[in-house]
């Protein structure tokens, strides 16, 4: 089905706004399931429930975090990015401050989705598959990557958007019947309150918990979050390729919405597992869950359709991204006078390289440990923090150049890489030197708000030190005095009448993910 979707949906011309941006025709529902289902992956049903089965519902402070993120994108990011007319974020970057700094983000995030986020998509999707079919991981990573890769690469970002707007409907369908089996035959949610320790049901854990401190949840979790969804070119794409600002800012808004529900559908599965099963370890309770909960006939087999839904929608967004990012941010870049047809072309066989680096890379992946999802926040930590701080200066700052932002990136880019190379040596070898083992002792989160601390101010003194005046700086930076009205101009009465119910909806989303925070404190 996903299959003739995503052919169905195809665009046959050979032009860049149709293939990366979807024409920049796309309407807020199908971009804002899109959204979710991009960020709902393999990793999130295998890790959401792991980290559940360990910790309880702590790990739902990344979920409900994103409701403000996706709202600073839609009501900040989405309007600078959709007027300046970019095909991707790092383009961006050169707009506002220099060359450097989008080479730098373009080079980062083609090196992270085929080192992290297609790597541990395809372990989690192989762990599963191996576990209830015995393939190995080689064979479920080259299904998995040849299922999805055909129509994207055939059907660039409108095959993305459409397939991934379909297959949301499934991933949530067989999340919530997983949920709704497991807590019936626990019993209920409060037989299952009764089984676990109470800390499970509480979002809030001291300063000194090893893996989810508030501090870190408070001041280090909104850094990864606001990178991930207003930053990275595998979520923005998607709102790029919307109609206009009324119609991004409505697909945020609705993948708000949507993410709410993971604590609920992906977090307590984890928690039924370890409740039902007690030798269940970390990813291993969603795989336990699946394979041993006793089910109707036929119901397994959604759970497994809504789980391979969710690897698909993320693979082939990673994929068109990267392709995206190699062919407009180098190829083009380099081969100015390249035509339609050619930079269509450069994209699908990028598309195709980038498949066949995510396979190689599998062997690597069987070396994470029991929590793949705190493995993924803990990277992004690393790397998110210089990329944050120049973001959110860069825009709501006209002192900020670019020599400051190169030096920021390069600061903290180096220093985040330090924590990851040692951190690597430690778990293999083992770090005899103290202030080392002090180093990659900071929990992650905490190590996030150091190394946005330290990119912001190298970002600062740099740009203070070199102070030239910055050209055309107005449409790239962020201001009140021309915000709204910039938006109204740009619309029809009737669009503006829907950006103020788009407001109240907002403040609406607010109000209930602060009503479930206290719900759990």
């Amino acid at each position: 089905m996903i299959l003739f979707a995503g052919f169905y949906f195809a665009r046959k011309d050979d032009d860049t706004s149709n293939y990366f941006l979807a024409g920049r025709n796309i309407g807020w529902l199908a971009i804002g399931a899109s959204l979710f289902a991009t960020n709902i992956s393999s990793e999130h049903f295998i890790g959401l429930a792991g980290s559940g089965a360990t910790s309880g519902l702590v790990v739902g402070h990344f979920e409900w975090m994103a409701v403000f993120a996706l709202i600073l994108l839609g009501w900040v990011f989405a309007p600078i990015f959709i007027r300046t007319g970019v095909f991707t974020v790092p383009e961006f970057l050169e707009k506002r401050f220099n060359k450097a700094c989008r080479f730098y983000l373009a080079s980062i995030s083609i090196i992270a989705y085929i080192t992290t986020k297609i790597s541990v998509m395809l372990y989690a999707g192989g762990l599963l598959l191996r576990n209830l079919m015995g393939w190995d991981f080689y064979t479920s990573a080259i299904v998995m990557i040849v299922i999805t890769g055909v129509y994207t690469i055939v059907g660039g970002l409108r095959s993305v958007i459409y397939t991934g707007a379909i297959q949301t409907v499934f991933l949530l369908a067989g999340a919530i019947v997983l949920t709704f089996f497991g807590l019936q035959e626990v019993g209920g949610l409060q037989a299952l309150q009764d089984r676990l320790p109470q800390e499970y049901f509480s979002m809030f854990r001291p300063a000194s918990d090893p893996d989810f401190p508030w501090t870190g949840i408070l001041l280090g979790a909104p850094i990864l979050g606001i990178w991930y969804w207003c930053m990275d070119q595998y979520i923005v794409q998607r709102v790029l390729a919307a109609k206009n600002i009324a119609h991004a800012q409505s697909a945020t808004i609705l993948a708000g919405f949507l993410k709410t529900t993971p604590v609920f559908l992906l977090v307590i599965p984890g928690m039924v597992a370890i409740s039902l099963f007690p030798s269940v370890n970390g990813d291993n309770a969603f795989v336990t869950l699946v394979g041993k909960l006793s089910l109707p006939p036929g119901i397994r087999g959604l759970i497994v359709a809504g789980f391979l839904a969710a690897l698909m929608s993320s693979l082939s967004a990673v994929f068109n991204s990267a392709a995206t990012i190699f062919t407009m941010d180098f190829y083009k870049y380099f081969f100015p006078q390249s035509n339609e047809r050619k930079l269509v072309l450069v994209g699908r066989l990028s598309a195709i390289l980038v498949v066949i680096a995510g396979i190689l890379w599998v062997p690597l992946t069987q070396m994470f440990d029991a929590n793949i999802y705190i493995y993924m926040q803990s990277v992004q930590a690393y790397i998110s923090p210089p990329i944050t701080a120049i973001f959110i200066f860069g825009v709501f700052s006209r002192r900020v150049n670019g020599e400051g932002a190169i030096a920021a990136l390069l600061i903290g880019g180096t220093i985040g890489l330090m924590r990851f190379i040692l951190e690597l040596y430690n778990d293999v070898f083992g770090l005899e030197n103290e202030f080392a083992k002090t180093f990659v002792g900071i929990n992650f989160l905490h190590f996030a708000v150091f190394l946005f601390f330290i990119s912001s101010v190298a970002l600062f003194a740099r740009s203070v030190f070199v102070n030239r005046p910055i050209k055309n700086n107005s449409s790239y930076t962020f201001s009140l005095n021309g915000y709204f009205s910039g938006i109204s101009n740009s619309l029809s009465f009737s669009k503006n009448k829907w950006l103020r119910l788009n407001g109240v909806v907002s403040l609406f989303l607010i109000i209930v993910v602060i009503s479930l925070w206290r719900s759990f404190l």
